[in-house]
């Protein structure tokens, strides 16, 4: 056996060329063996293994095919310390596949810490209070920072030289790589403020109406942040316009419990009067004004009985006008109301007048922050103040209509019929 390969040998040493492709042939074989024991067997195995995890059983981390790529690594270093094994070929060559495979493994690794990165990202966000501390923009530079590395080293190895040598030219690069990179860097420090001040987190609710969003916060990554708009659209937002330009966040309403109704009335201002005796007398019917009138004709007694003789005309005395009654009984409505916070600012006052008529504003919070309870809360308070208003003689102003036009003119010719 030993003879046959010792013919083998010198017969193939007489034979340069076929020496050279038969050598180069076994280390072919030699990586694919490696190739195919790391991954069919090694890597099958640990896979096996792991499947019997609760990490091997979740898809979203099995996905990441960490060890799969490291396992490209072994037939590049196969192949990388068995070429200078093969006789006859050129030097130039042998060097250059030489560089590539130590490439290749440089970015294998490379590639297999972003996906480790990506995983601890995952991890991490499964955290009850993760929303709060996001840390994939500091993944995201983490990962610029492995591949820029990785690029050094990629370079270095294909031109095969030491990566000392190209760190020192950087420095002459540096306004270069400042001005090929600024996005990336002020993306990094808004990305720092918004985490250390906690200006956005995940699921928080963002208004940007220069931007025209209006939705809820989906994802911040180092450059963009992702917000669905409430019509399900998707906008995304650099994240340094989080810094640079006003929004609102609506995460301290959600905190507190309670969401604020600030609206009006416009009370036409022709039906503001004082109430006669049988007007009042009709309000006492109200159960959340008996308390209100009795204290207040208390009172208006008590001081126009200091008015003596004055007191007797009208003009000098004080009386219960239908519009103050009437805020006092939508006071007293809200604080007996079961879905307005009663712990919040609660408040009925009137407002400047306009040409639209007396604003009359609520101004209170809601029990709850959900959206659609909200506007269902809101809509029924001003539904019964709406259709109880004339109880107190009064009248909402809008703009004459169509129809106000028509009953007008038939009213005038009902009194020229009359007339004649």
């Amino acid at each position: 056996m030993q003879e046959q390969l010792e013919s083998w040998q010198e017969w193939l040493s007489q034979h340069a060329d076929i020496d050279t492709m038969v050598k180069l042939a076994l280390l072919l074989v030699a990586a694919w063996i490696a190739n195919f024991v790391v991954k069919k067997i090694l890597m099958r195995g640990a896979m096996t293994a792991l499947s019997y995890t609760p990490a091997g059983k979740d898809r979203q981390l099995f996905e990441r095919n960490i060890i799969a790529r490291l396992a490209n690594v072994v037939p590049a270093l196969v192949i990388s310390y068995g070429i200078s094994s093969v006789p006859n070929l050129p030097e130039e060559l042998t060097i250059v596949v030489s560089n590539v495979c130590n490439a290749f493994v440089v970015l294998t690794i490379a590639r297999a810490i972003s996906g480790v990165l990506t995983v601890v990202n995952i991890l991490y966000e499964r955290q009850p209070d993760a929303h709060e501390k996001p840390i994939k923009g500091y993944i995201q530079v983490v990962k610029i920072a492995i591949y820029a590395v990785a690029a050094i080293l990629i370079v270095a190895a294909l031109i095969d030289r030491s990566p000392v040598i190209l760190l020192s030219g950087l420095g002459a690069m540096a306004a270069v790589l400042m001005l090929v990179f600024q996005d990336t860097l002020l993306s990094l420090v808004a990305s720092v403020q918004i985490t250390s001040n906690d200006i956005i987190r995940v699921g928080d609710w963002v208004e940007m109406p220069n931007l025209n969003v209006d939705g809820d916060v989906k994802d911040i990554a180092l450059h963009t942040v992702k917000v669905q708009n409430w019509d399900k659209t998707i906008s995304t937002i650099p994240t340094k316009r989080f810094i640079s330009d006003p929004f609102k966040n609506w995460r301290g309403m959600q905190e507190s419990g309670g969401r604020r109704i600030k609206r009006s009335l416009m009370i036409d201002q022709n039906s503001v009067h004082f109430l006669s005796k049988d007007e009042e007398e009709k309000l006492h019917r109200f159960r959340l004004l008996k308390d209100y009138l009795k204290n207040k004709q208390q009172e208006i007694d008590d001081w126009n009985q200091q008015l003596k003789e004055e007191g007797k005309e009208p003009v000098n005395t004080r009386r219960i006008s239908n519009i103050g009654t009437f805020r006092a009984y939508v006071l007293q409505y809200l604080k007996n109301h079961q879905h307005i916070h009663q712990e919040m600012t609660m408040m009925v006052r009137q407002l400047n007048p306009t040409a639209d008529g007396l604003p009359l504003e609520v101004y209170c919070f809601t029990a709850t922050t959900e959206w659609v309870a909200y506007e269902g809360i809101q809509s029924d308070i001003f539904d019964h103040l709406i259709s109880i208003l004339p109880e107190f003689g009064l009248r909402v102003f809008q703009h004459p209509s169509g129809v106000d036009m028509r009953e007008m003119v038939t009213e005038i010719k009902q009194n020229r019929h009359n007339d004649t």
